[in-house]
């Protein structure tokens, strides 16, 4: 994850506390470890007073959602995962029922491939844990009991402030999506705090509003197969870029590799992609679809980015094969161009 972060933040520039860059127009950056990864927010032409609060208070806010988040420890999630397979009606808060509802409307767009209900088969693989498995995988019948019991978003019945359910498969997990919707809430704090011109980089994927001192954003996109990136993409304004990767979790049993975005079709991880990256004004959005792509895989990720509202999508098989969107085509610029090879596919029906 380290790597990945490091990769990102390549062209953009590491930057000291303070660092002049124009005549009143200073930088301020700040990291910070939470949610599993660092997270790197620049504040452009803000006086240090004001960002050292900003700080203060993103680094707060971030800490309250890392532990509200989290399925497996106390805390809100950790409460609803442990009254859900009672089937009785019980009561959330409205910040929980608001990444519920959001999160279950984007796993019905994707048509469940992204899907925060799968919690139990997240901890059969052992990616629950902080630390990476060992292995061995689960077995064939573990996998085909968990498959029988079809646990998705549907299953969840939401009230004006309760929660329910009739399956007792259901354990919530936003591991998938948290990262992009605490990304946007940070966002919604800079914007409400007056903060025209800033980034916050999660562990190499981000979302940026305006611009770095007046130039676009550079961001590169690590190549899942080797190091170094594959591409660079200019933003400017307010947008996200995501990037779902095989090489982000993964472990080695018996020579064969396993890693942690798994397809809730077959229970094991999806084997057809090797990396997705989204461009998209909602960093939540961008953080689902890139998964949800990865499931779909090179044949059936047109369908589902044209139901999520996608349309700039970089995928990567596991051959090597680059699939661009047109407005994906126009945004980037790839290294080594001419010695890969490259689709460009249209999202018409």
């Amino acid at each position: 994850m380290l790597k990945k972060f490091i990769l990102a933040i390549l062209l953009i520039g590491l930057l000291s506390a303070c660092e002049k860059i124009a005549e009143n127009n200073t930088v301020f950056e700040e990291q910070m470890f939470v949610m599993g990864t660092i997270v790197n927010v620049t504040l452009y032409g803000e006086e240090e007073k004001k960002s050292q609060k900003v700080f203060h208070n993103l680094l707060k806010d971030f800490k309250y959602m890392q532990a509200a988040w989290n399925p497996w420890k106390k805390g809100s999630l950790g409460r609803i995962n442990s009254l859900l397979p009672h089937g009785e009606d019980f009561s959330i808060g409205p910040a929980l029922k608001d990444i519920i509802v959001t999160s279950a409307e984007l796993s019905e767009q994707s048509e469940g491939l992204f899907n925060p209900a799968i919690g139990q088969l997240i901890k059969l693989w052992q990616f629950n844990k902080d630390e990476l498995p060992a292995g061995p995988p689960p077995s064939e019948a573990q996998i085909k009991n968990w498959l029988t019991q079809q646990a998705s978003m549907t299953d969840l019945e939401v009230g004006e402030l309760s929660l329910k359910t009739n399956n007792p498969a259901v354990i919530l997990d936003f591991g998938a999506f948290a990262k992009g919707y605490a990304v946007d809430k940070a966002i919604e704090y800079l914007l409400l705090a007056g903060v025209e011109n800033a980034i916050i980089n999660a562990g190499g994927d981000l979302r940026a509003i305006g611009s770095k001192n007046g130039k676009p954003w550079v961001i590169g996109i690590r190549d899942p197969r080797a190091d170094g990136v594959i591409a660079v993409a200019e933003i400017q304004g307010d947008e996200s870029v995501f990037t779902s990767g095989d090489y982000e979790r993964f472990y080695d049993y018996q020579g064969k590799r396993y890693h942690h975005i798994l397809d809730p079709r077959t229970g094991y991880p999806a084997m057809e992609t090797t990396s997705v990256t989204v461009l998209h004004k909602k960093a939540a959005v961008a953080d689902a679809a890139a998964t949800a792509l990865f499931v779909a895989g090179p044949n059936d990720w047109t369908r589902i980015a044209r139901k999520m509202g996608v349309d700039k999508v970089m995928l990567i098989d596991k051959q090597g094969k680059i699939y661009l969107t047109p407005e994906m085509q126009k945004r980037i610029r790839l290294q080594n161009e001419e010695k890969r090879d490259i689709s460009v596919v249209s999202l018409d029906k």
